[in-house]
C-alpha cells in the first residue's frame, strides 16, 4: 500500500521507539478497491504523550488529545494518530460514556462500525483485518463488526453512513446488518438533523431507485414526509408506478447534482393531501406543486440546509408543472426570471418526471429536445434577458430626462418590448420607443 510521505515517516518515528502504527480504516479500504485514498487516519500502541514526546520536534494539534488523537504537521499537512482504544457504554445513541486506551490493534478495530472499515495496514507489520474486511469487499458485502443491533445502537447515524458505502461502492448489505439497521432506526430521532443532512447530501448523488427503495424504512425515518409515498397508488393513468417508485426514479433519472436530487427527491410529497378524485375515477392532484415547494421549504429548514440550495431546490419543486413551451418568447421571459442555471435544472427535473411515470410517449420527451434547441440558439443570440442586458440602464434614461420611479417603469417597458421581439436591442430603436411611448 502506498503512503504518502508525511505518514510513512510517522509510522517510522513511532516504530523506531518501539511503538506499534498503523494506517487505518477508510484509507485501506480505499487501497484494496484500487482507489486513491483522500486521508491517512493513523493508530498506534503510543499514548497520546508517549507520541507527544516522540514528535517533540514538530508543532503538534491538541485538541483531540482527551480523545487519544495527537495531530502531528509533517510536510505541510496534519497528520492525526489516535492510540488504540476501546469505548464505554454510548450516551445518546451518538457519544461514548468513555474511553479507555488498549495496547493491541484488534481490541481497536473491534469498535468499529463496518468490516470493510475495520482493517489496519503497517509497512512493518503487514495488514491487520481480524473481522474479514478484505473478503467482503472481494464478495461487494457490507457487514457490520460483531453485533449489528449494538453496532447501531452505539452510534444511529452508522445507519445512514451504511447506506452511503452501499451506494458508493454499490455494495450488498449483509440480512443481519440491514435488520438491524432497520429495527433500530428510531434511534435516529435522537441525532442532530444536520448530521443527518450531511449524511443525506452524501447519500443522494449515489443512489439508486432500487437502493431508495430497498432503504425506504430508514429514510421515511428520517425524513417522515416521504412515509405516505411508500406503496400509494396513484390512480391515474399518467402513472404506472405508486408514488414512492415513481420519486425514486426521478431522483434516479436526474444527474448527481445536490439541489436537483433534493428536488426530485420531495418534489410529490405534496400530492397527498392536494389529491381529488374525478368522476372517471381518475385522481388528480391541482396546486400540488405548490404544496411540495411549501412542505420541502420545512423539511430543508428542518435538517438546517444551507439557504442557497434549500432556495434552488423550492424553486424547482413549485415550477415543475410548468412544462416549457417550444418558443423563443416564452423561454426567453422565463430565461429572465429564473436564469440559465436554474432553467436547465429545471428543464433537468421535468424530463426525469415525465421519463418516470412509464407511460411517456415519444412526442413528450421531444419537446425537451425541442426546447433544448431553442436555448442553445438564445444563447448564441446572446439575448437580452434582464435589465442588465438592455442597451439603455438608468443613468441613460436619467440624461433622457426620466425622475425616480418614471426610470424602472420605462426599463421594464423596454424590456417587454424587446422580449417580445416588438424592438431590437439597440440604444436607437430603444430611444426611439421611449418617445413613441411619451405623449
Amino acid at each position: 500500500m502506498y503512503l504518502p510521505d508525511p505518514v510513512l515517516a510517522c509510522i517510522d518515528a513511532l516504530e523506531a521507539a518501539g511503538y506499534p502504527a498503523y494506517v487505518v480504516g477508510g484509507c485501506v479500504r480505499d487501497a484494496c478497491l484500487g482507489l486513491t485514498p483522500h486521508d491517512y487516519d493513523m493508530c498506534t500502541a503510543a499514548l497520546p504523550e508517549q507520541t507527544e514526546s516522540v514528535f517533540a520536534g514538530l508543532p503538534l494539534v491538541l485538541s483531540g488529545k482527551k480523545h487519544g488523537t495527537v495531530g502531528v504537521v509533517s510536510g505541510g499537512q496534519v497528520v492525526e494518530i489516535t492510540t488504540f482504544r476501546t469505548e464505554g457504554s454510548y450516551r445518546d445513541n451518538r457519544h461514548p460514556e468513555w474511553v479507555e486506551f488498549v495496547p493491541d490493534i484488534e481490541q481497536d478495530l473491534a469498535r468499529r462500525d463496518f468490516t470493510v472499515n475495520a482493517m489496519a495496514w503497517s509497512p512493518y507489520r503487514g495488514f491487520a483485518d481480524p473481522f474479514g474486511g478484505r473478503e467482503d469487499l472481494e464478495h461487494n458485502l457490507l457487514r457490520a463488526v460483531g453485533d449489528p443491533v449494538r453496532r447501531f445502537r452505539e452510534d444511529s447515524l452508522r445507519i445512514l453512513r451504511g447506506i452511503r458505502f452501499a451506494a458508493r461502492f454499490g455494495m450488498t448489505v449483509d440480512t443481519e446488518t440491514e435488520q438491524a439497521m432497520f429495527s433500530q432506526r428510531h434511534l435516529m430521532d435522537n441525532l442532530a438533523r444536520e448530521r443527518v443532512f450531511s449524511e443525506l447530501c452524501s447519500i443522494l448523488p449515489r443512489i439508486t431507485s432500487a437502493d431508495l427503495l430497498r432503504f425506504a424504512p430508514v429514510l421515511t425515518q428520517v425524513i417522515p414526509e416521504l412515509a405516505p409515498l411508500v406503496g400509494r397508488d396513484q390512480k391515474n393513468r399518467h402513472h404506472i408506478h405508486d408514488l414512492y417508485a415513481h420519486t425514486a426514479l426521478v431522483v434516479e433519472h436526474c444527474p448527481p447534482e445536490l439541489s436537483l436530487r433534493w428536488a426530485a427527491l420531495l418534489h410529490d410529497i405534496g400530492k397527498i393531501p392536494c389529491q381529488t378524485m374525478g368522476p372517471d375515477g381518475q385522481a388528480h392532484y391541482y396546486g400540488h406543486a405548490a404544496k411540495s415547494a411549501e412542505m420541502a421549504d420545512d423539511i430543508l429548514h428542518r435538517l438546517k440546509a444551507p439557504t442557497a440550495l434549500r432556495q434552488q431546490a423550492v424553486i424547482l419543486i413549485e415550477k415543475h408543472m410548468t412544462l416549457p413551451l417550444p418558443e423563443k418568447k416564452y423561454l426567453r421571459r422565463h430565461l429572465g426570471k429564473l436564469g440559465w442555471e436554474t432553467m436547465d435544472a429545471l428543464l433537468t427535473l421535468q424530463e426525469a418526471d415525465t421519463l418516470a411515470t412509464g407511460t411517456a410517449h415519444a412526442a413528450e420527451l421531444a419537446l425537451f429536445a425541442q426546447v433544448r434547441s431553442l436555448l442553445a440558439e438564445i444563447r448564441r443570440e446572446n439575448a437580452c434577458l434582464t435589465l442588465r442586458d438592455l442597451a439603455l440602464n438608468g443613468h441613460d434614461l436619467t440624461a433622457l430626462g426620466y425622475r425616480g420611479r418614471e426610470i424602472g417603469t420605462a426599463l421594464n417597458h423596454l424590456l417587454n418590448l424587446v422580449l417580445e421581439e416588438q424592438c431590437e436591442n439597440t440604444r436607437e430603436a430603444l430611444t426611439a420607443a421611449l418617445k413613441e411611448k411619451s405623449p
